[in-house]
């Protein structure tokens, strides 16, 4: 190689070396400012333990509304325990629980027996609900069920005589009829016998009875022949295998329970309000008044959520002050509510 060429090729090295060298330095491309978080949520210090029974109905509720407060307040357990509506006042009028679910009003009895434990409560609306009457998918034959049919299936009187689907209405088949429905300490059987038979508890007895809907889920799910009633929100969780029959009241226009037909009052009589009555002891706790609180103003989505109707916001408004007001004793108890419409509890707030 010659001089020059020689010269020529140590520059050329020395330059890529240099290069090299360089890039291995070179500052990376520039990043966009990281955009500020907003801060956490601060956590709650609320503890505690709410303990609530009663209303397989109303239960969905409350534990729907219960999951949504534990994400605020993580620090407070809330059980929901399903005895019905009769067996949740027995604990409640007993001081047993902090909350009753309840599918009807409480009653003069379990007023007195809260009187004697010197139990003080407030009784609270919270929602509206249909009551569904369904039979098997594999069921062919019905299509809907008048007042007076369903009374024909379930009172006492006619239970000797009736027990096919034919000694219901001629011309359906001679399958066995085969009912399901709840307990006798279930508001919602009380709310059905009444609304029904005419009288509350008035039923014949040859059914299958569970206080948790779910077995009668089952039941009427896996038996072309069955029929069973219970909270509308029931029947939207299983709808897949269950037909829900609407009901003729009796002016020849059957109706499906659906939430625009208890709103407006035309799936008739078997809608009804729904109920939480509140230790008036227990509600001196701090966890117990948020969660109440809570509840009422989440209420209305709740109720959507289960399947069931929420309350105008003007008489959530007005439970809320109840609450708040502590005011004690019921609206509702010994009046029928039967025929009750959502303005009806507005009404009552007043």
């Amino acid at each position: 190689m010659r001089p020059k060429q020689a010269l020529v090729a140590g520059v050329s090295s020395s330059l890529l070396a240099v290069a090299v060298l360089l890039s291995g330095c070179a500052r990376p491309p520039a990043q966009p400012p990281a955009t500020e978080q907003p801060p956490p949520p601060p956590q709650s210090t609320l503890t505690g333990t709410i303990n609530a029974d009663g209303s397989s109905t109303v239960g969905p509720l409350t534990q729907a509304v219960a999951e949504d407060f534990n994400k605020v307040h993580p620090g407070v357990k809330v059980t929901v325990g399903i005895s019905g509506t009769g067996g949740g006042f027995k604990k409640f009028t007993a001081g047993e629980t902090d909350l009753s679910n309840a599918s009807r009003p409480i009653k003069d009895k379990e007023q007195a027996a809260a009187a004697e434990h010197k139990v003080e409560y407030i009784e609270l609306p919270v929602a509206f609900d249909g009551l569904a009457v369904v039979v098997s998918k594999e069921n062919a034959w019905v299509d809907k069920l008048t007042i007076n049919e369903l009374k024909t299936m379930w009172s006492p009187e006619k239970a000797a005589a009736i027990k096919t689907w034919a000694d219901v209405r001629p011309g359906w088949p001679k399958e066995p009829l085969k009912l399901f429905g709840p307990g006798t300490d279930s508001g919602t059987f009380e709310y059905f016998t009444e609304a029904v038979v005419g009288k509350a508890k008035a039923s014949r007895s040859d059914y299958t009875a569970s206080e948790d809907d779910n077995v009668l889920v089952q039941g009427v799910a896996g038996d072309k022949s069955a029929l069973g009633y219970f909270g509308l929100a029931y029947y939207e969780e299983n709808k897949d295998n269950l037909k829900l029959v609407p009901i003729d009241a009796g002016d020849g226009k059957p109706v499906a329970p659906s939430t625009e037909t208890v709103e407006n009052g035309t799936y008739k009589p078997l809608s009804r309000p729904l109920f939480v009555y509140v230790s008036k002891t227990a509600a001196a706790r701090p966890e117990v008044k948020a969660f109440v609180e809570f509840y009422l103003d989440q209420a209305a989505e709740a109720a959507k959520k289960v399947g069931y109707v929420g309350l105008p916001s003007a008489a959530y408004a007005a439970v809320r002050q109840r609450f708040v007001a502590g005011t004690t004793g019921s609206v509702f108890a010994g009046k029928k509510t039967v025929g009750l419409k959502i303005e009806d509890i507005l009404a009552a707030e007043k």
